[in-house]
């Protein structure tokens, strides 16, 4: 089926001591690659998190923004080091008595000092907090999915819109293509009587139209185009990503139209050519965000 790589989606989960809320937004993207934001202490759950996410996500570029409020999150522990207070408080009393110094030692001198007081904080195990954040993932990534389809089916209608303009210009070159070679075999019937008005030589002119009907024959080619606009279609229901797909079969359109360009030696082809080359640049724009 048809999923676009574009999407949001949002998750808010609730316990009694924290509101974990996730928020995932997908762009396009050639593979699929997932980039987390959250915090440090739940780094630990990133390989987790990456797996769910993929489950819902099989290409495109994932951007995922986990932020948690609550208690409980880190414990802090505090470290003095009485030693170096002690060592610090001695050097202080020496260099007053030393140099007659009046100003006296204030606790605020100690407890201002990163070296004598330290806060350390220490990750805390919390197994209720990292399935809620997985649970907040899994609900989010959902969301993130929903979109992508929603998004899809419009992609798919467009595709269909330009794909049976496509099939109506083929249409219009197969019914014009033999015509290519009567016009041509009259053409040259004139220009042959108007330099010899009386007889030509019928063999001759028969050659030479066979040997144009050979060179400007695209009958291979548009044979090659309704296969792939059958495979086309048919992949816009199939399952599973089909993006590469697409993308590889509007490759190969776009070469048999390029060659019947080349082959042609009409106005009219010429023209049909172009129009296709245009709709299949439009088909390409959007394949480059299917999934």
């Amino acid at each position: 089926m048809v999923v676009s790589m574009t999407g949001f989606g949002r998750s808010k989960v609730d316990s009694e001591q924290h509101t974990v809320t996730v928020e995932m937004k997908s762009v396009n993207h050639r593979f699929s690659e997932c980039f987390i934001r959250m915090p440090r202490q739940l780094m630990k759950l990133e390989d987790k998190i990456k797996k769910q996410v993929s489950q819902s996500v099989k290409r495109g570029k994932v951007d995922i923004f986990i932020t948690i409020a609550g208690d409980g999150l880190v414990h802090k522990n505090l470290h003095i080091d009485w030693k170096l207070i002690q060592d610090y408080y001695q050097l202080v009393n020496k260099v007053k008595e030393t140099f007659s110094l009046k100003d006296e030692l204030q606790l605020s001198h100690l407890l201002n000092r990163e070296e004598f007081v330290i806060i350390e904080e220490m990750e805390e195990e919390n197994e209720e907090l990292e399935q809620l954040v997985l649970k907040a993932v899994e609900q989010a990534a959902n969301d993130l999915k929903i979109m992508r389809e929603k998004e899809g089916e419009l992609l798919k209608k467009d595709f269909l819109t330009h794909l049976n303009h496509f099939k109506t210009q083929i249409g219009e070159l197969t019914d014009h293509a033999p015509k290519v070679v009567d016009q041509y075999r009259e053409r040259l019937r004139k220009r042959i009587l108007e330099y010899n008005e009386t007889s030509f030589d019928e063999s001759r002119l028969l050659t030479e139209v066979a040997i144009f009907a050979d060179k400007s024959d695209i009958t291979e080619e548009l044979t090659r185009l309704e296969s792939h606009i059958q495979y086309f279609d048919s992949s816009l229901t199939g399952e599973g990503p089909v993006g590469r797909k697409l993308d590889f079969m509007i490759q190969e359109m776009n070469r048999e139209v390029n060659t019947i360009g080349s082959k042609a030696n009409d106005s009219f082809i010429a023209t049909i050519v172009v129009e296709l080359k245009s709709t299949l640049e439009k088909l390409r724009e959007q394949v480059q965000n299917v999934e």
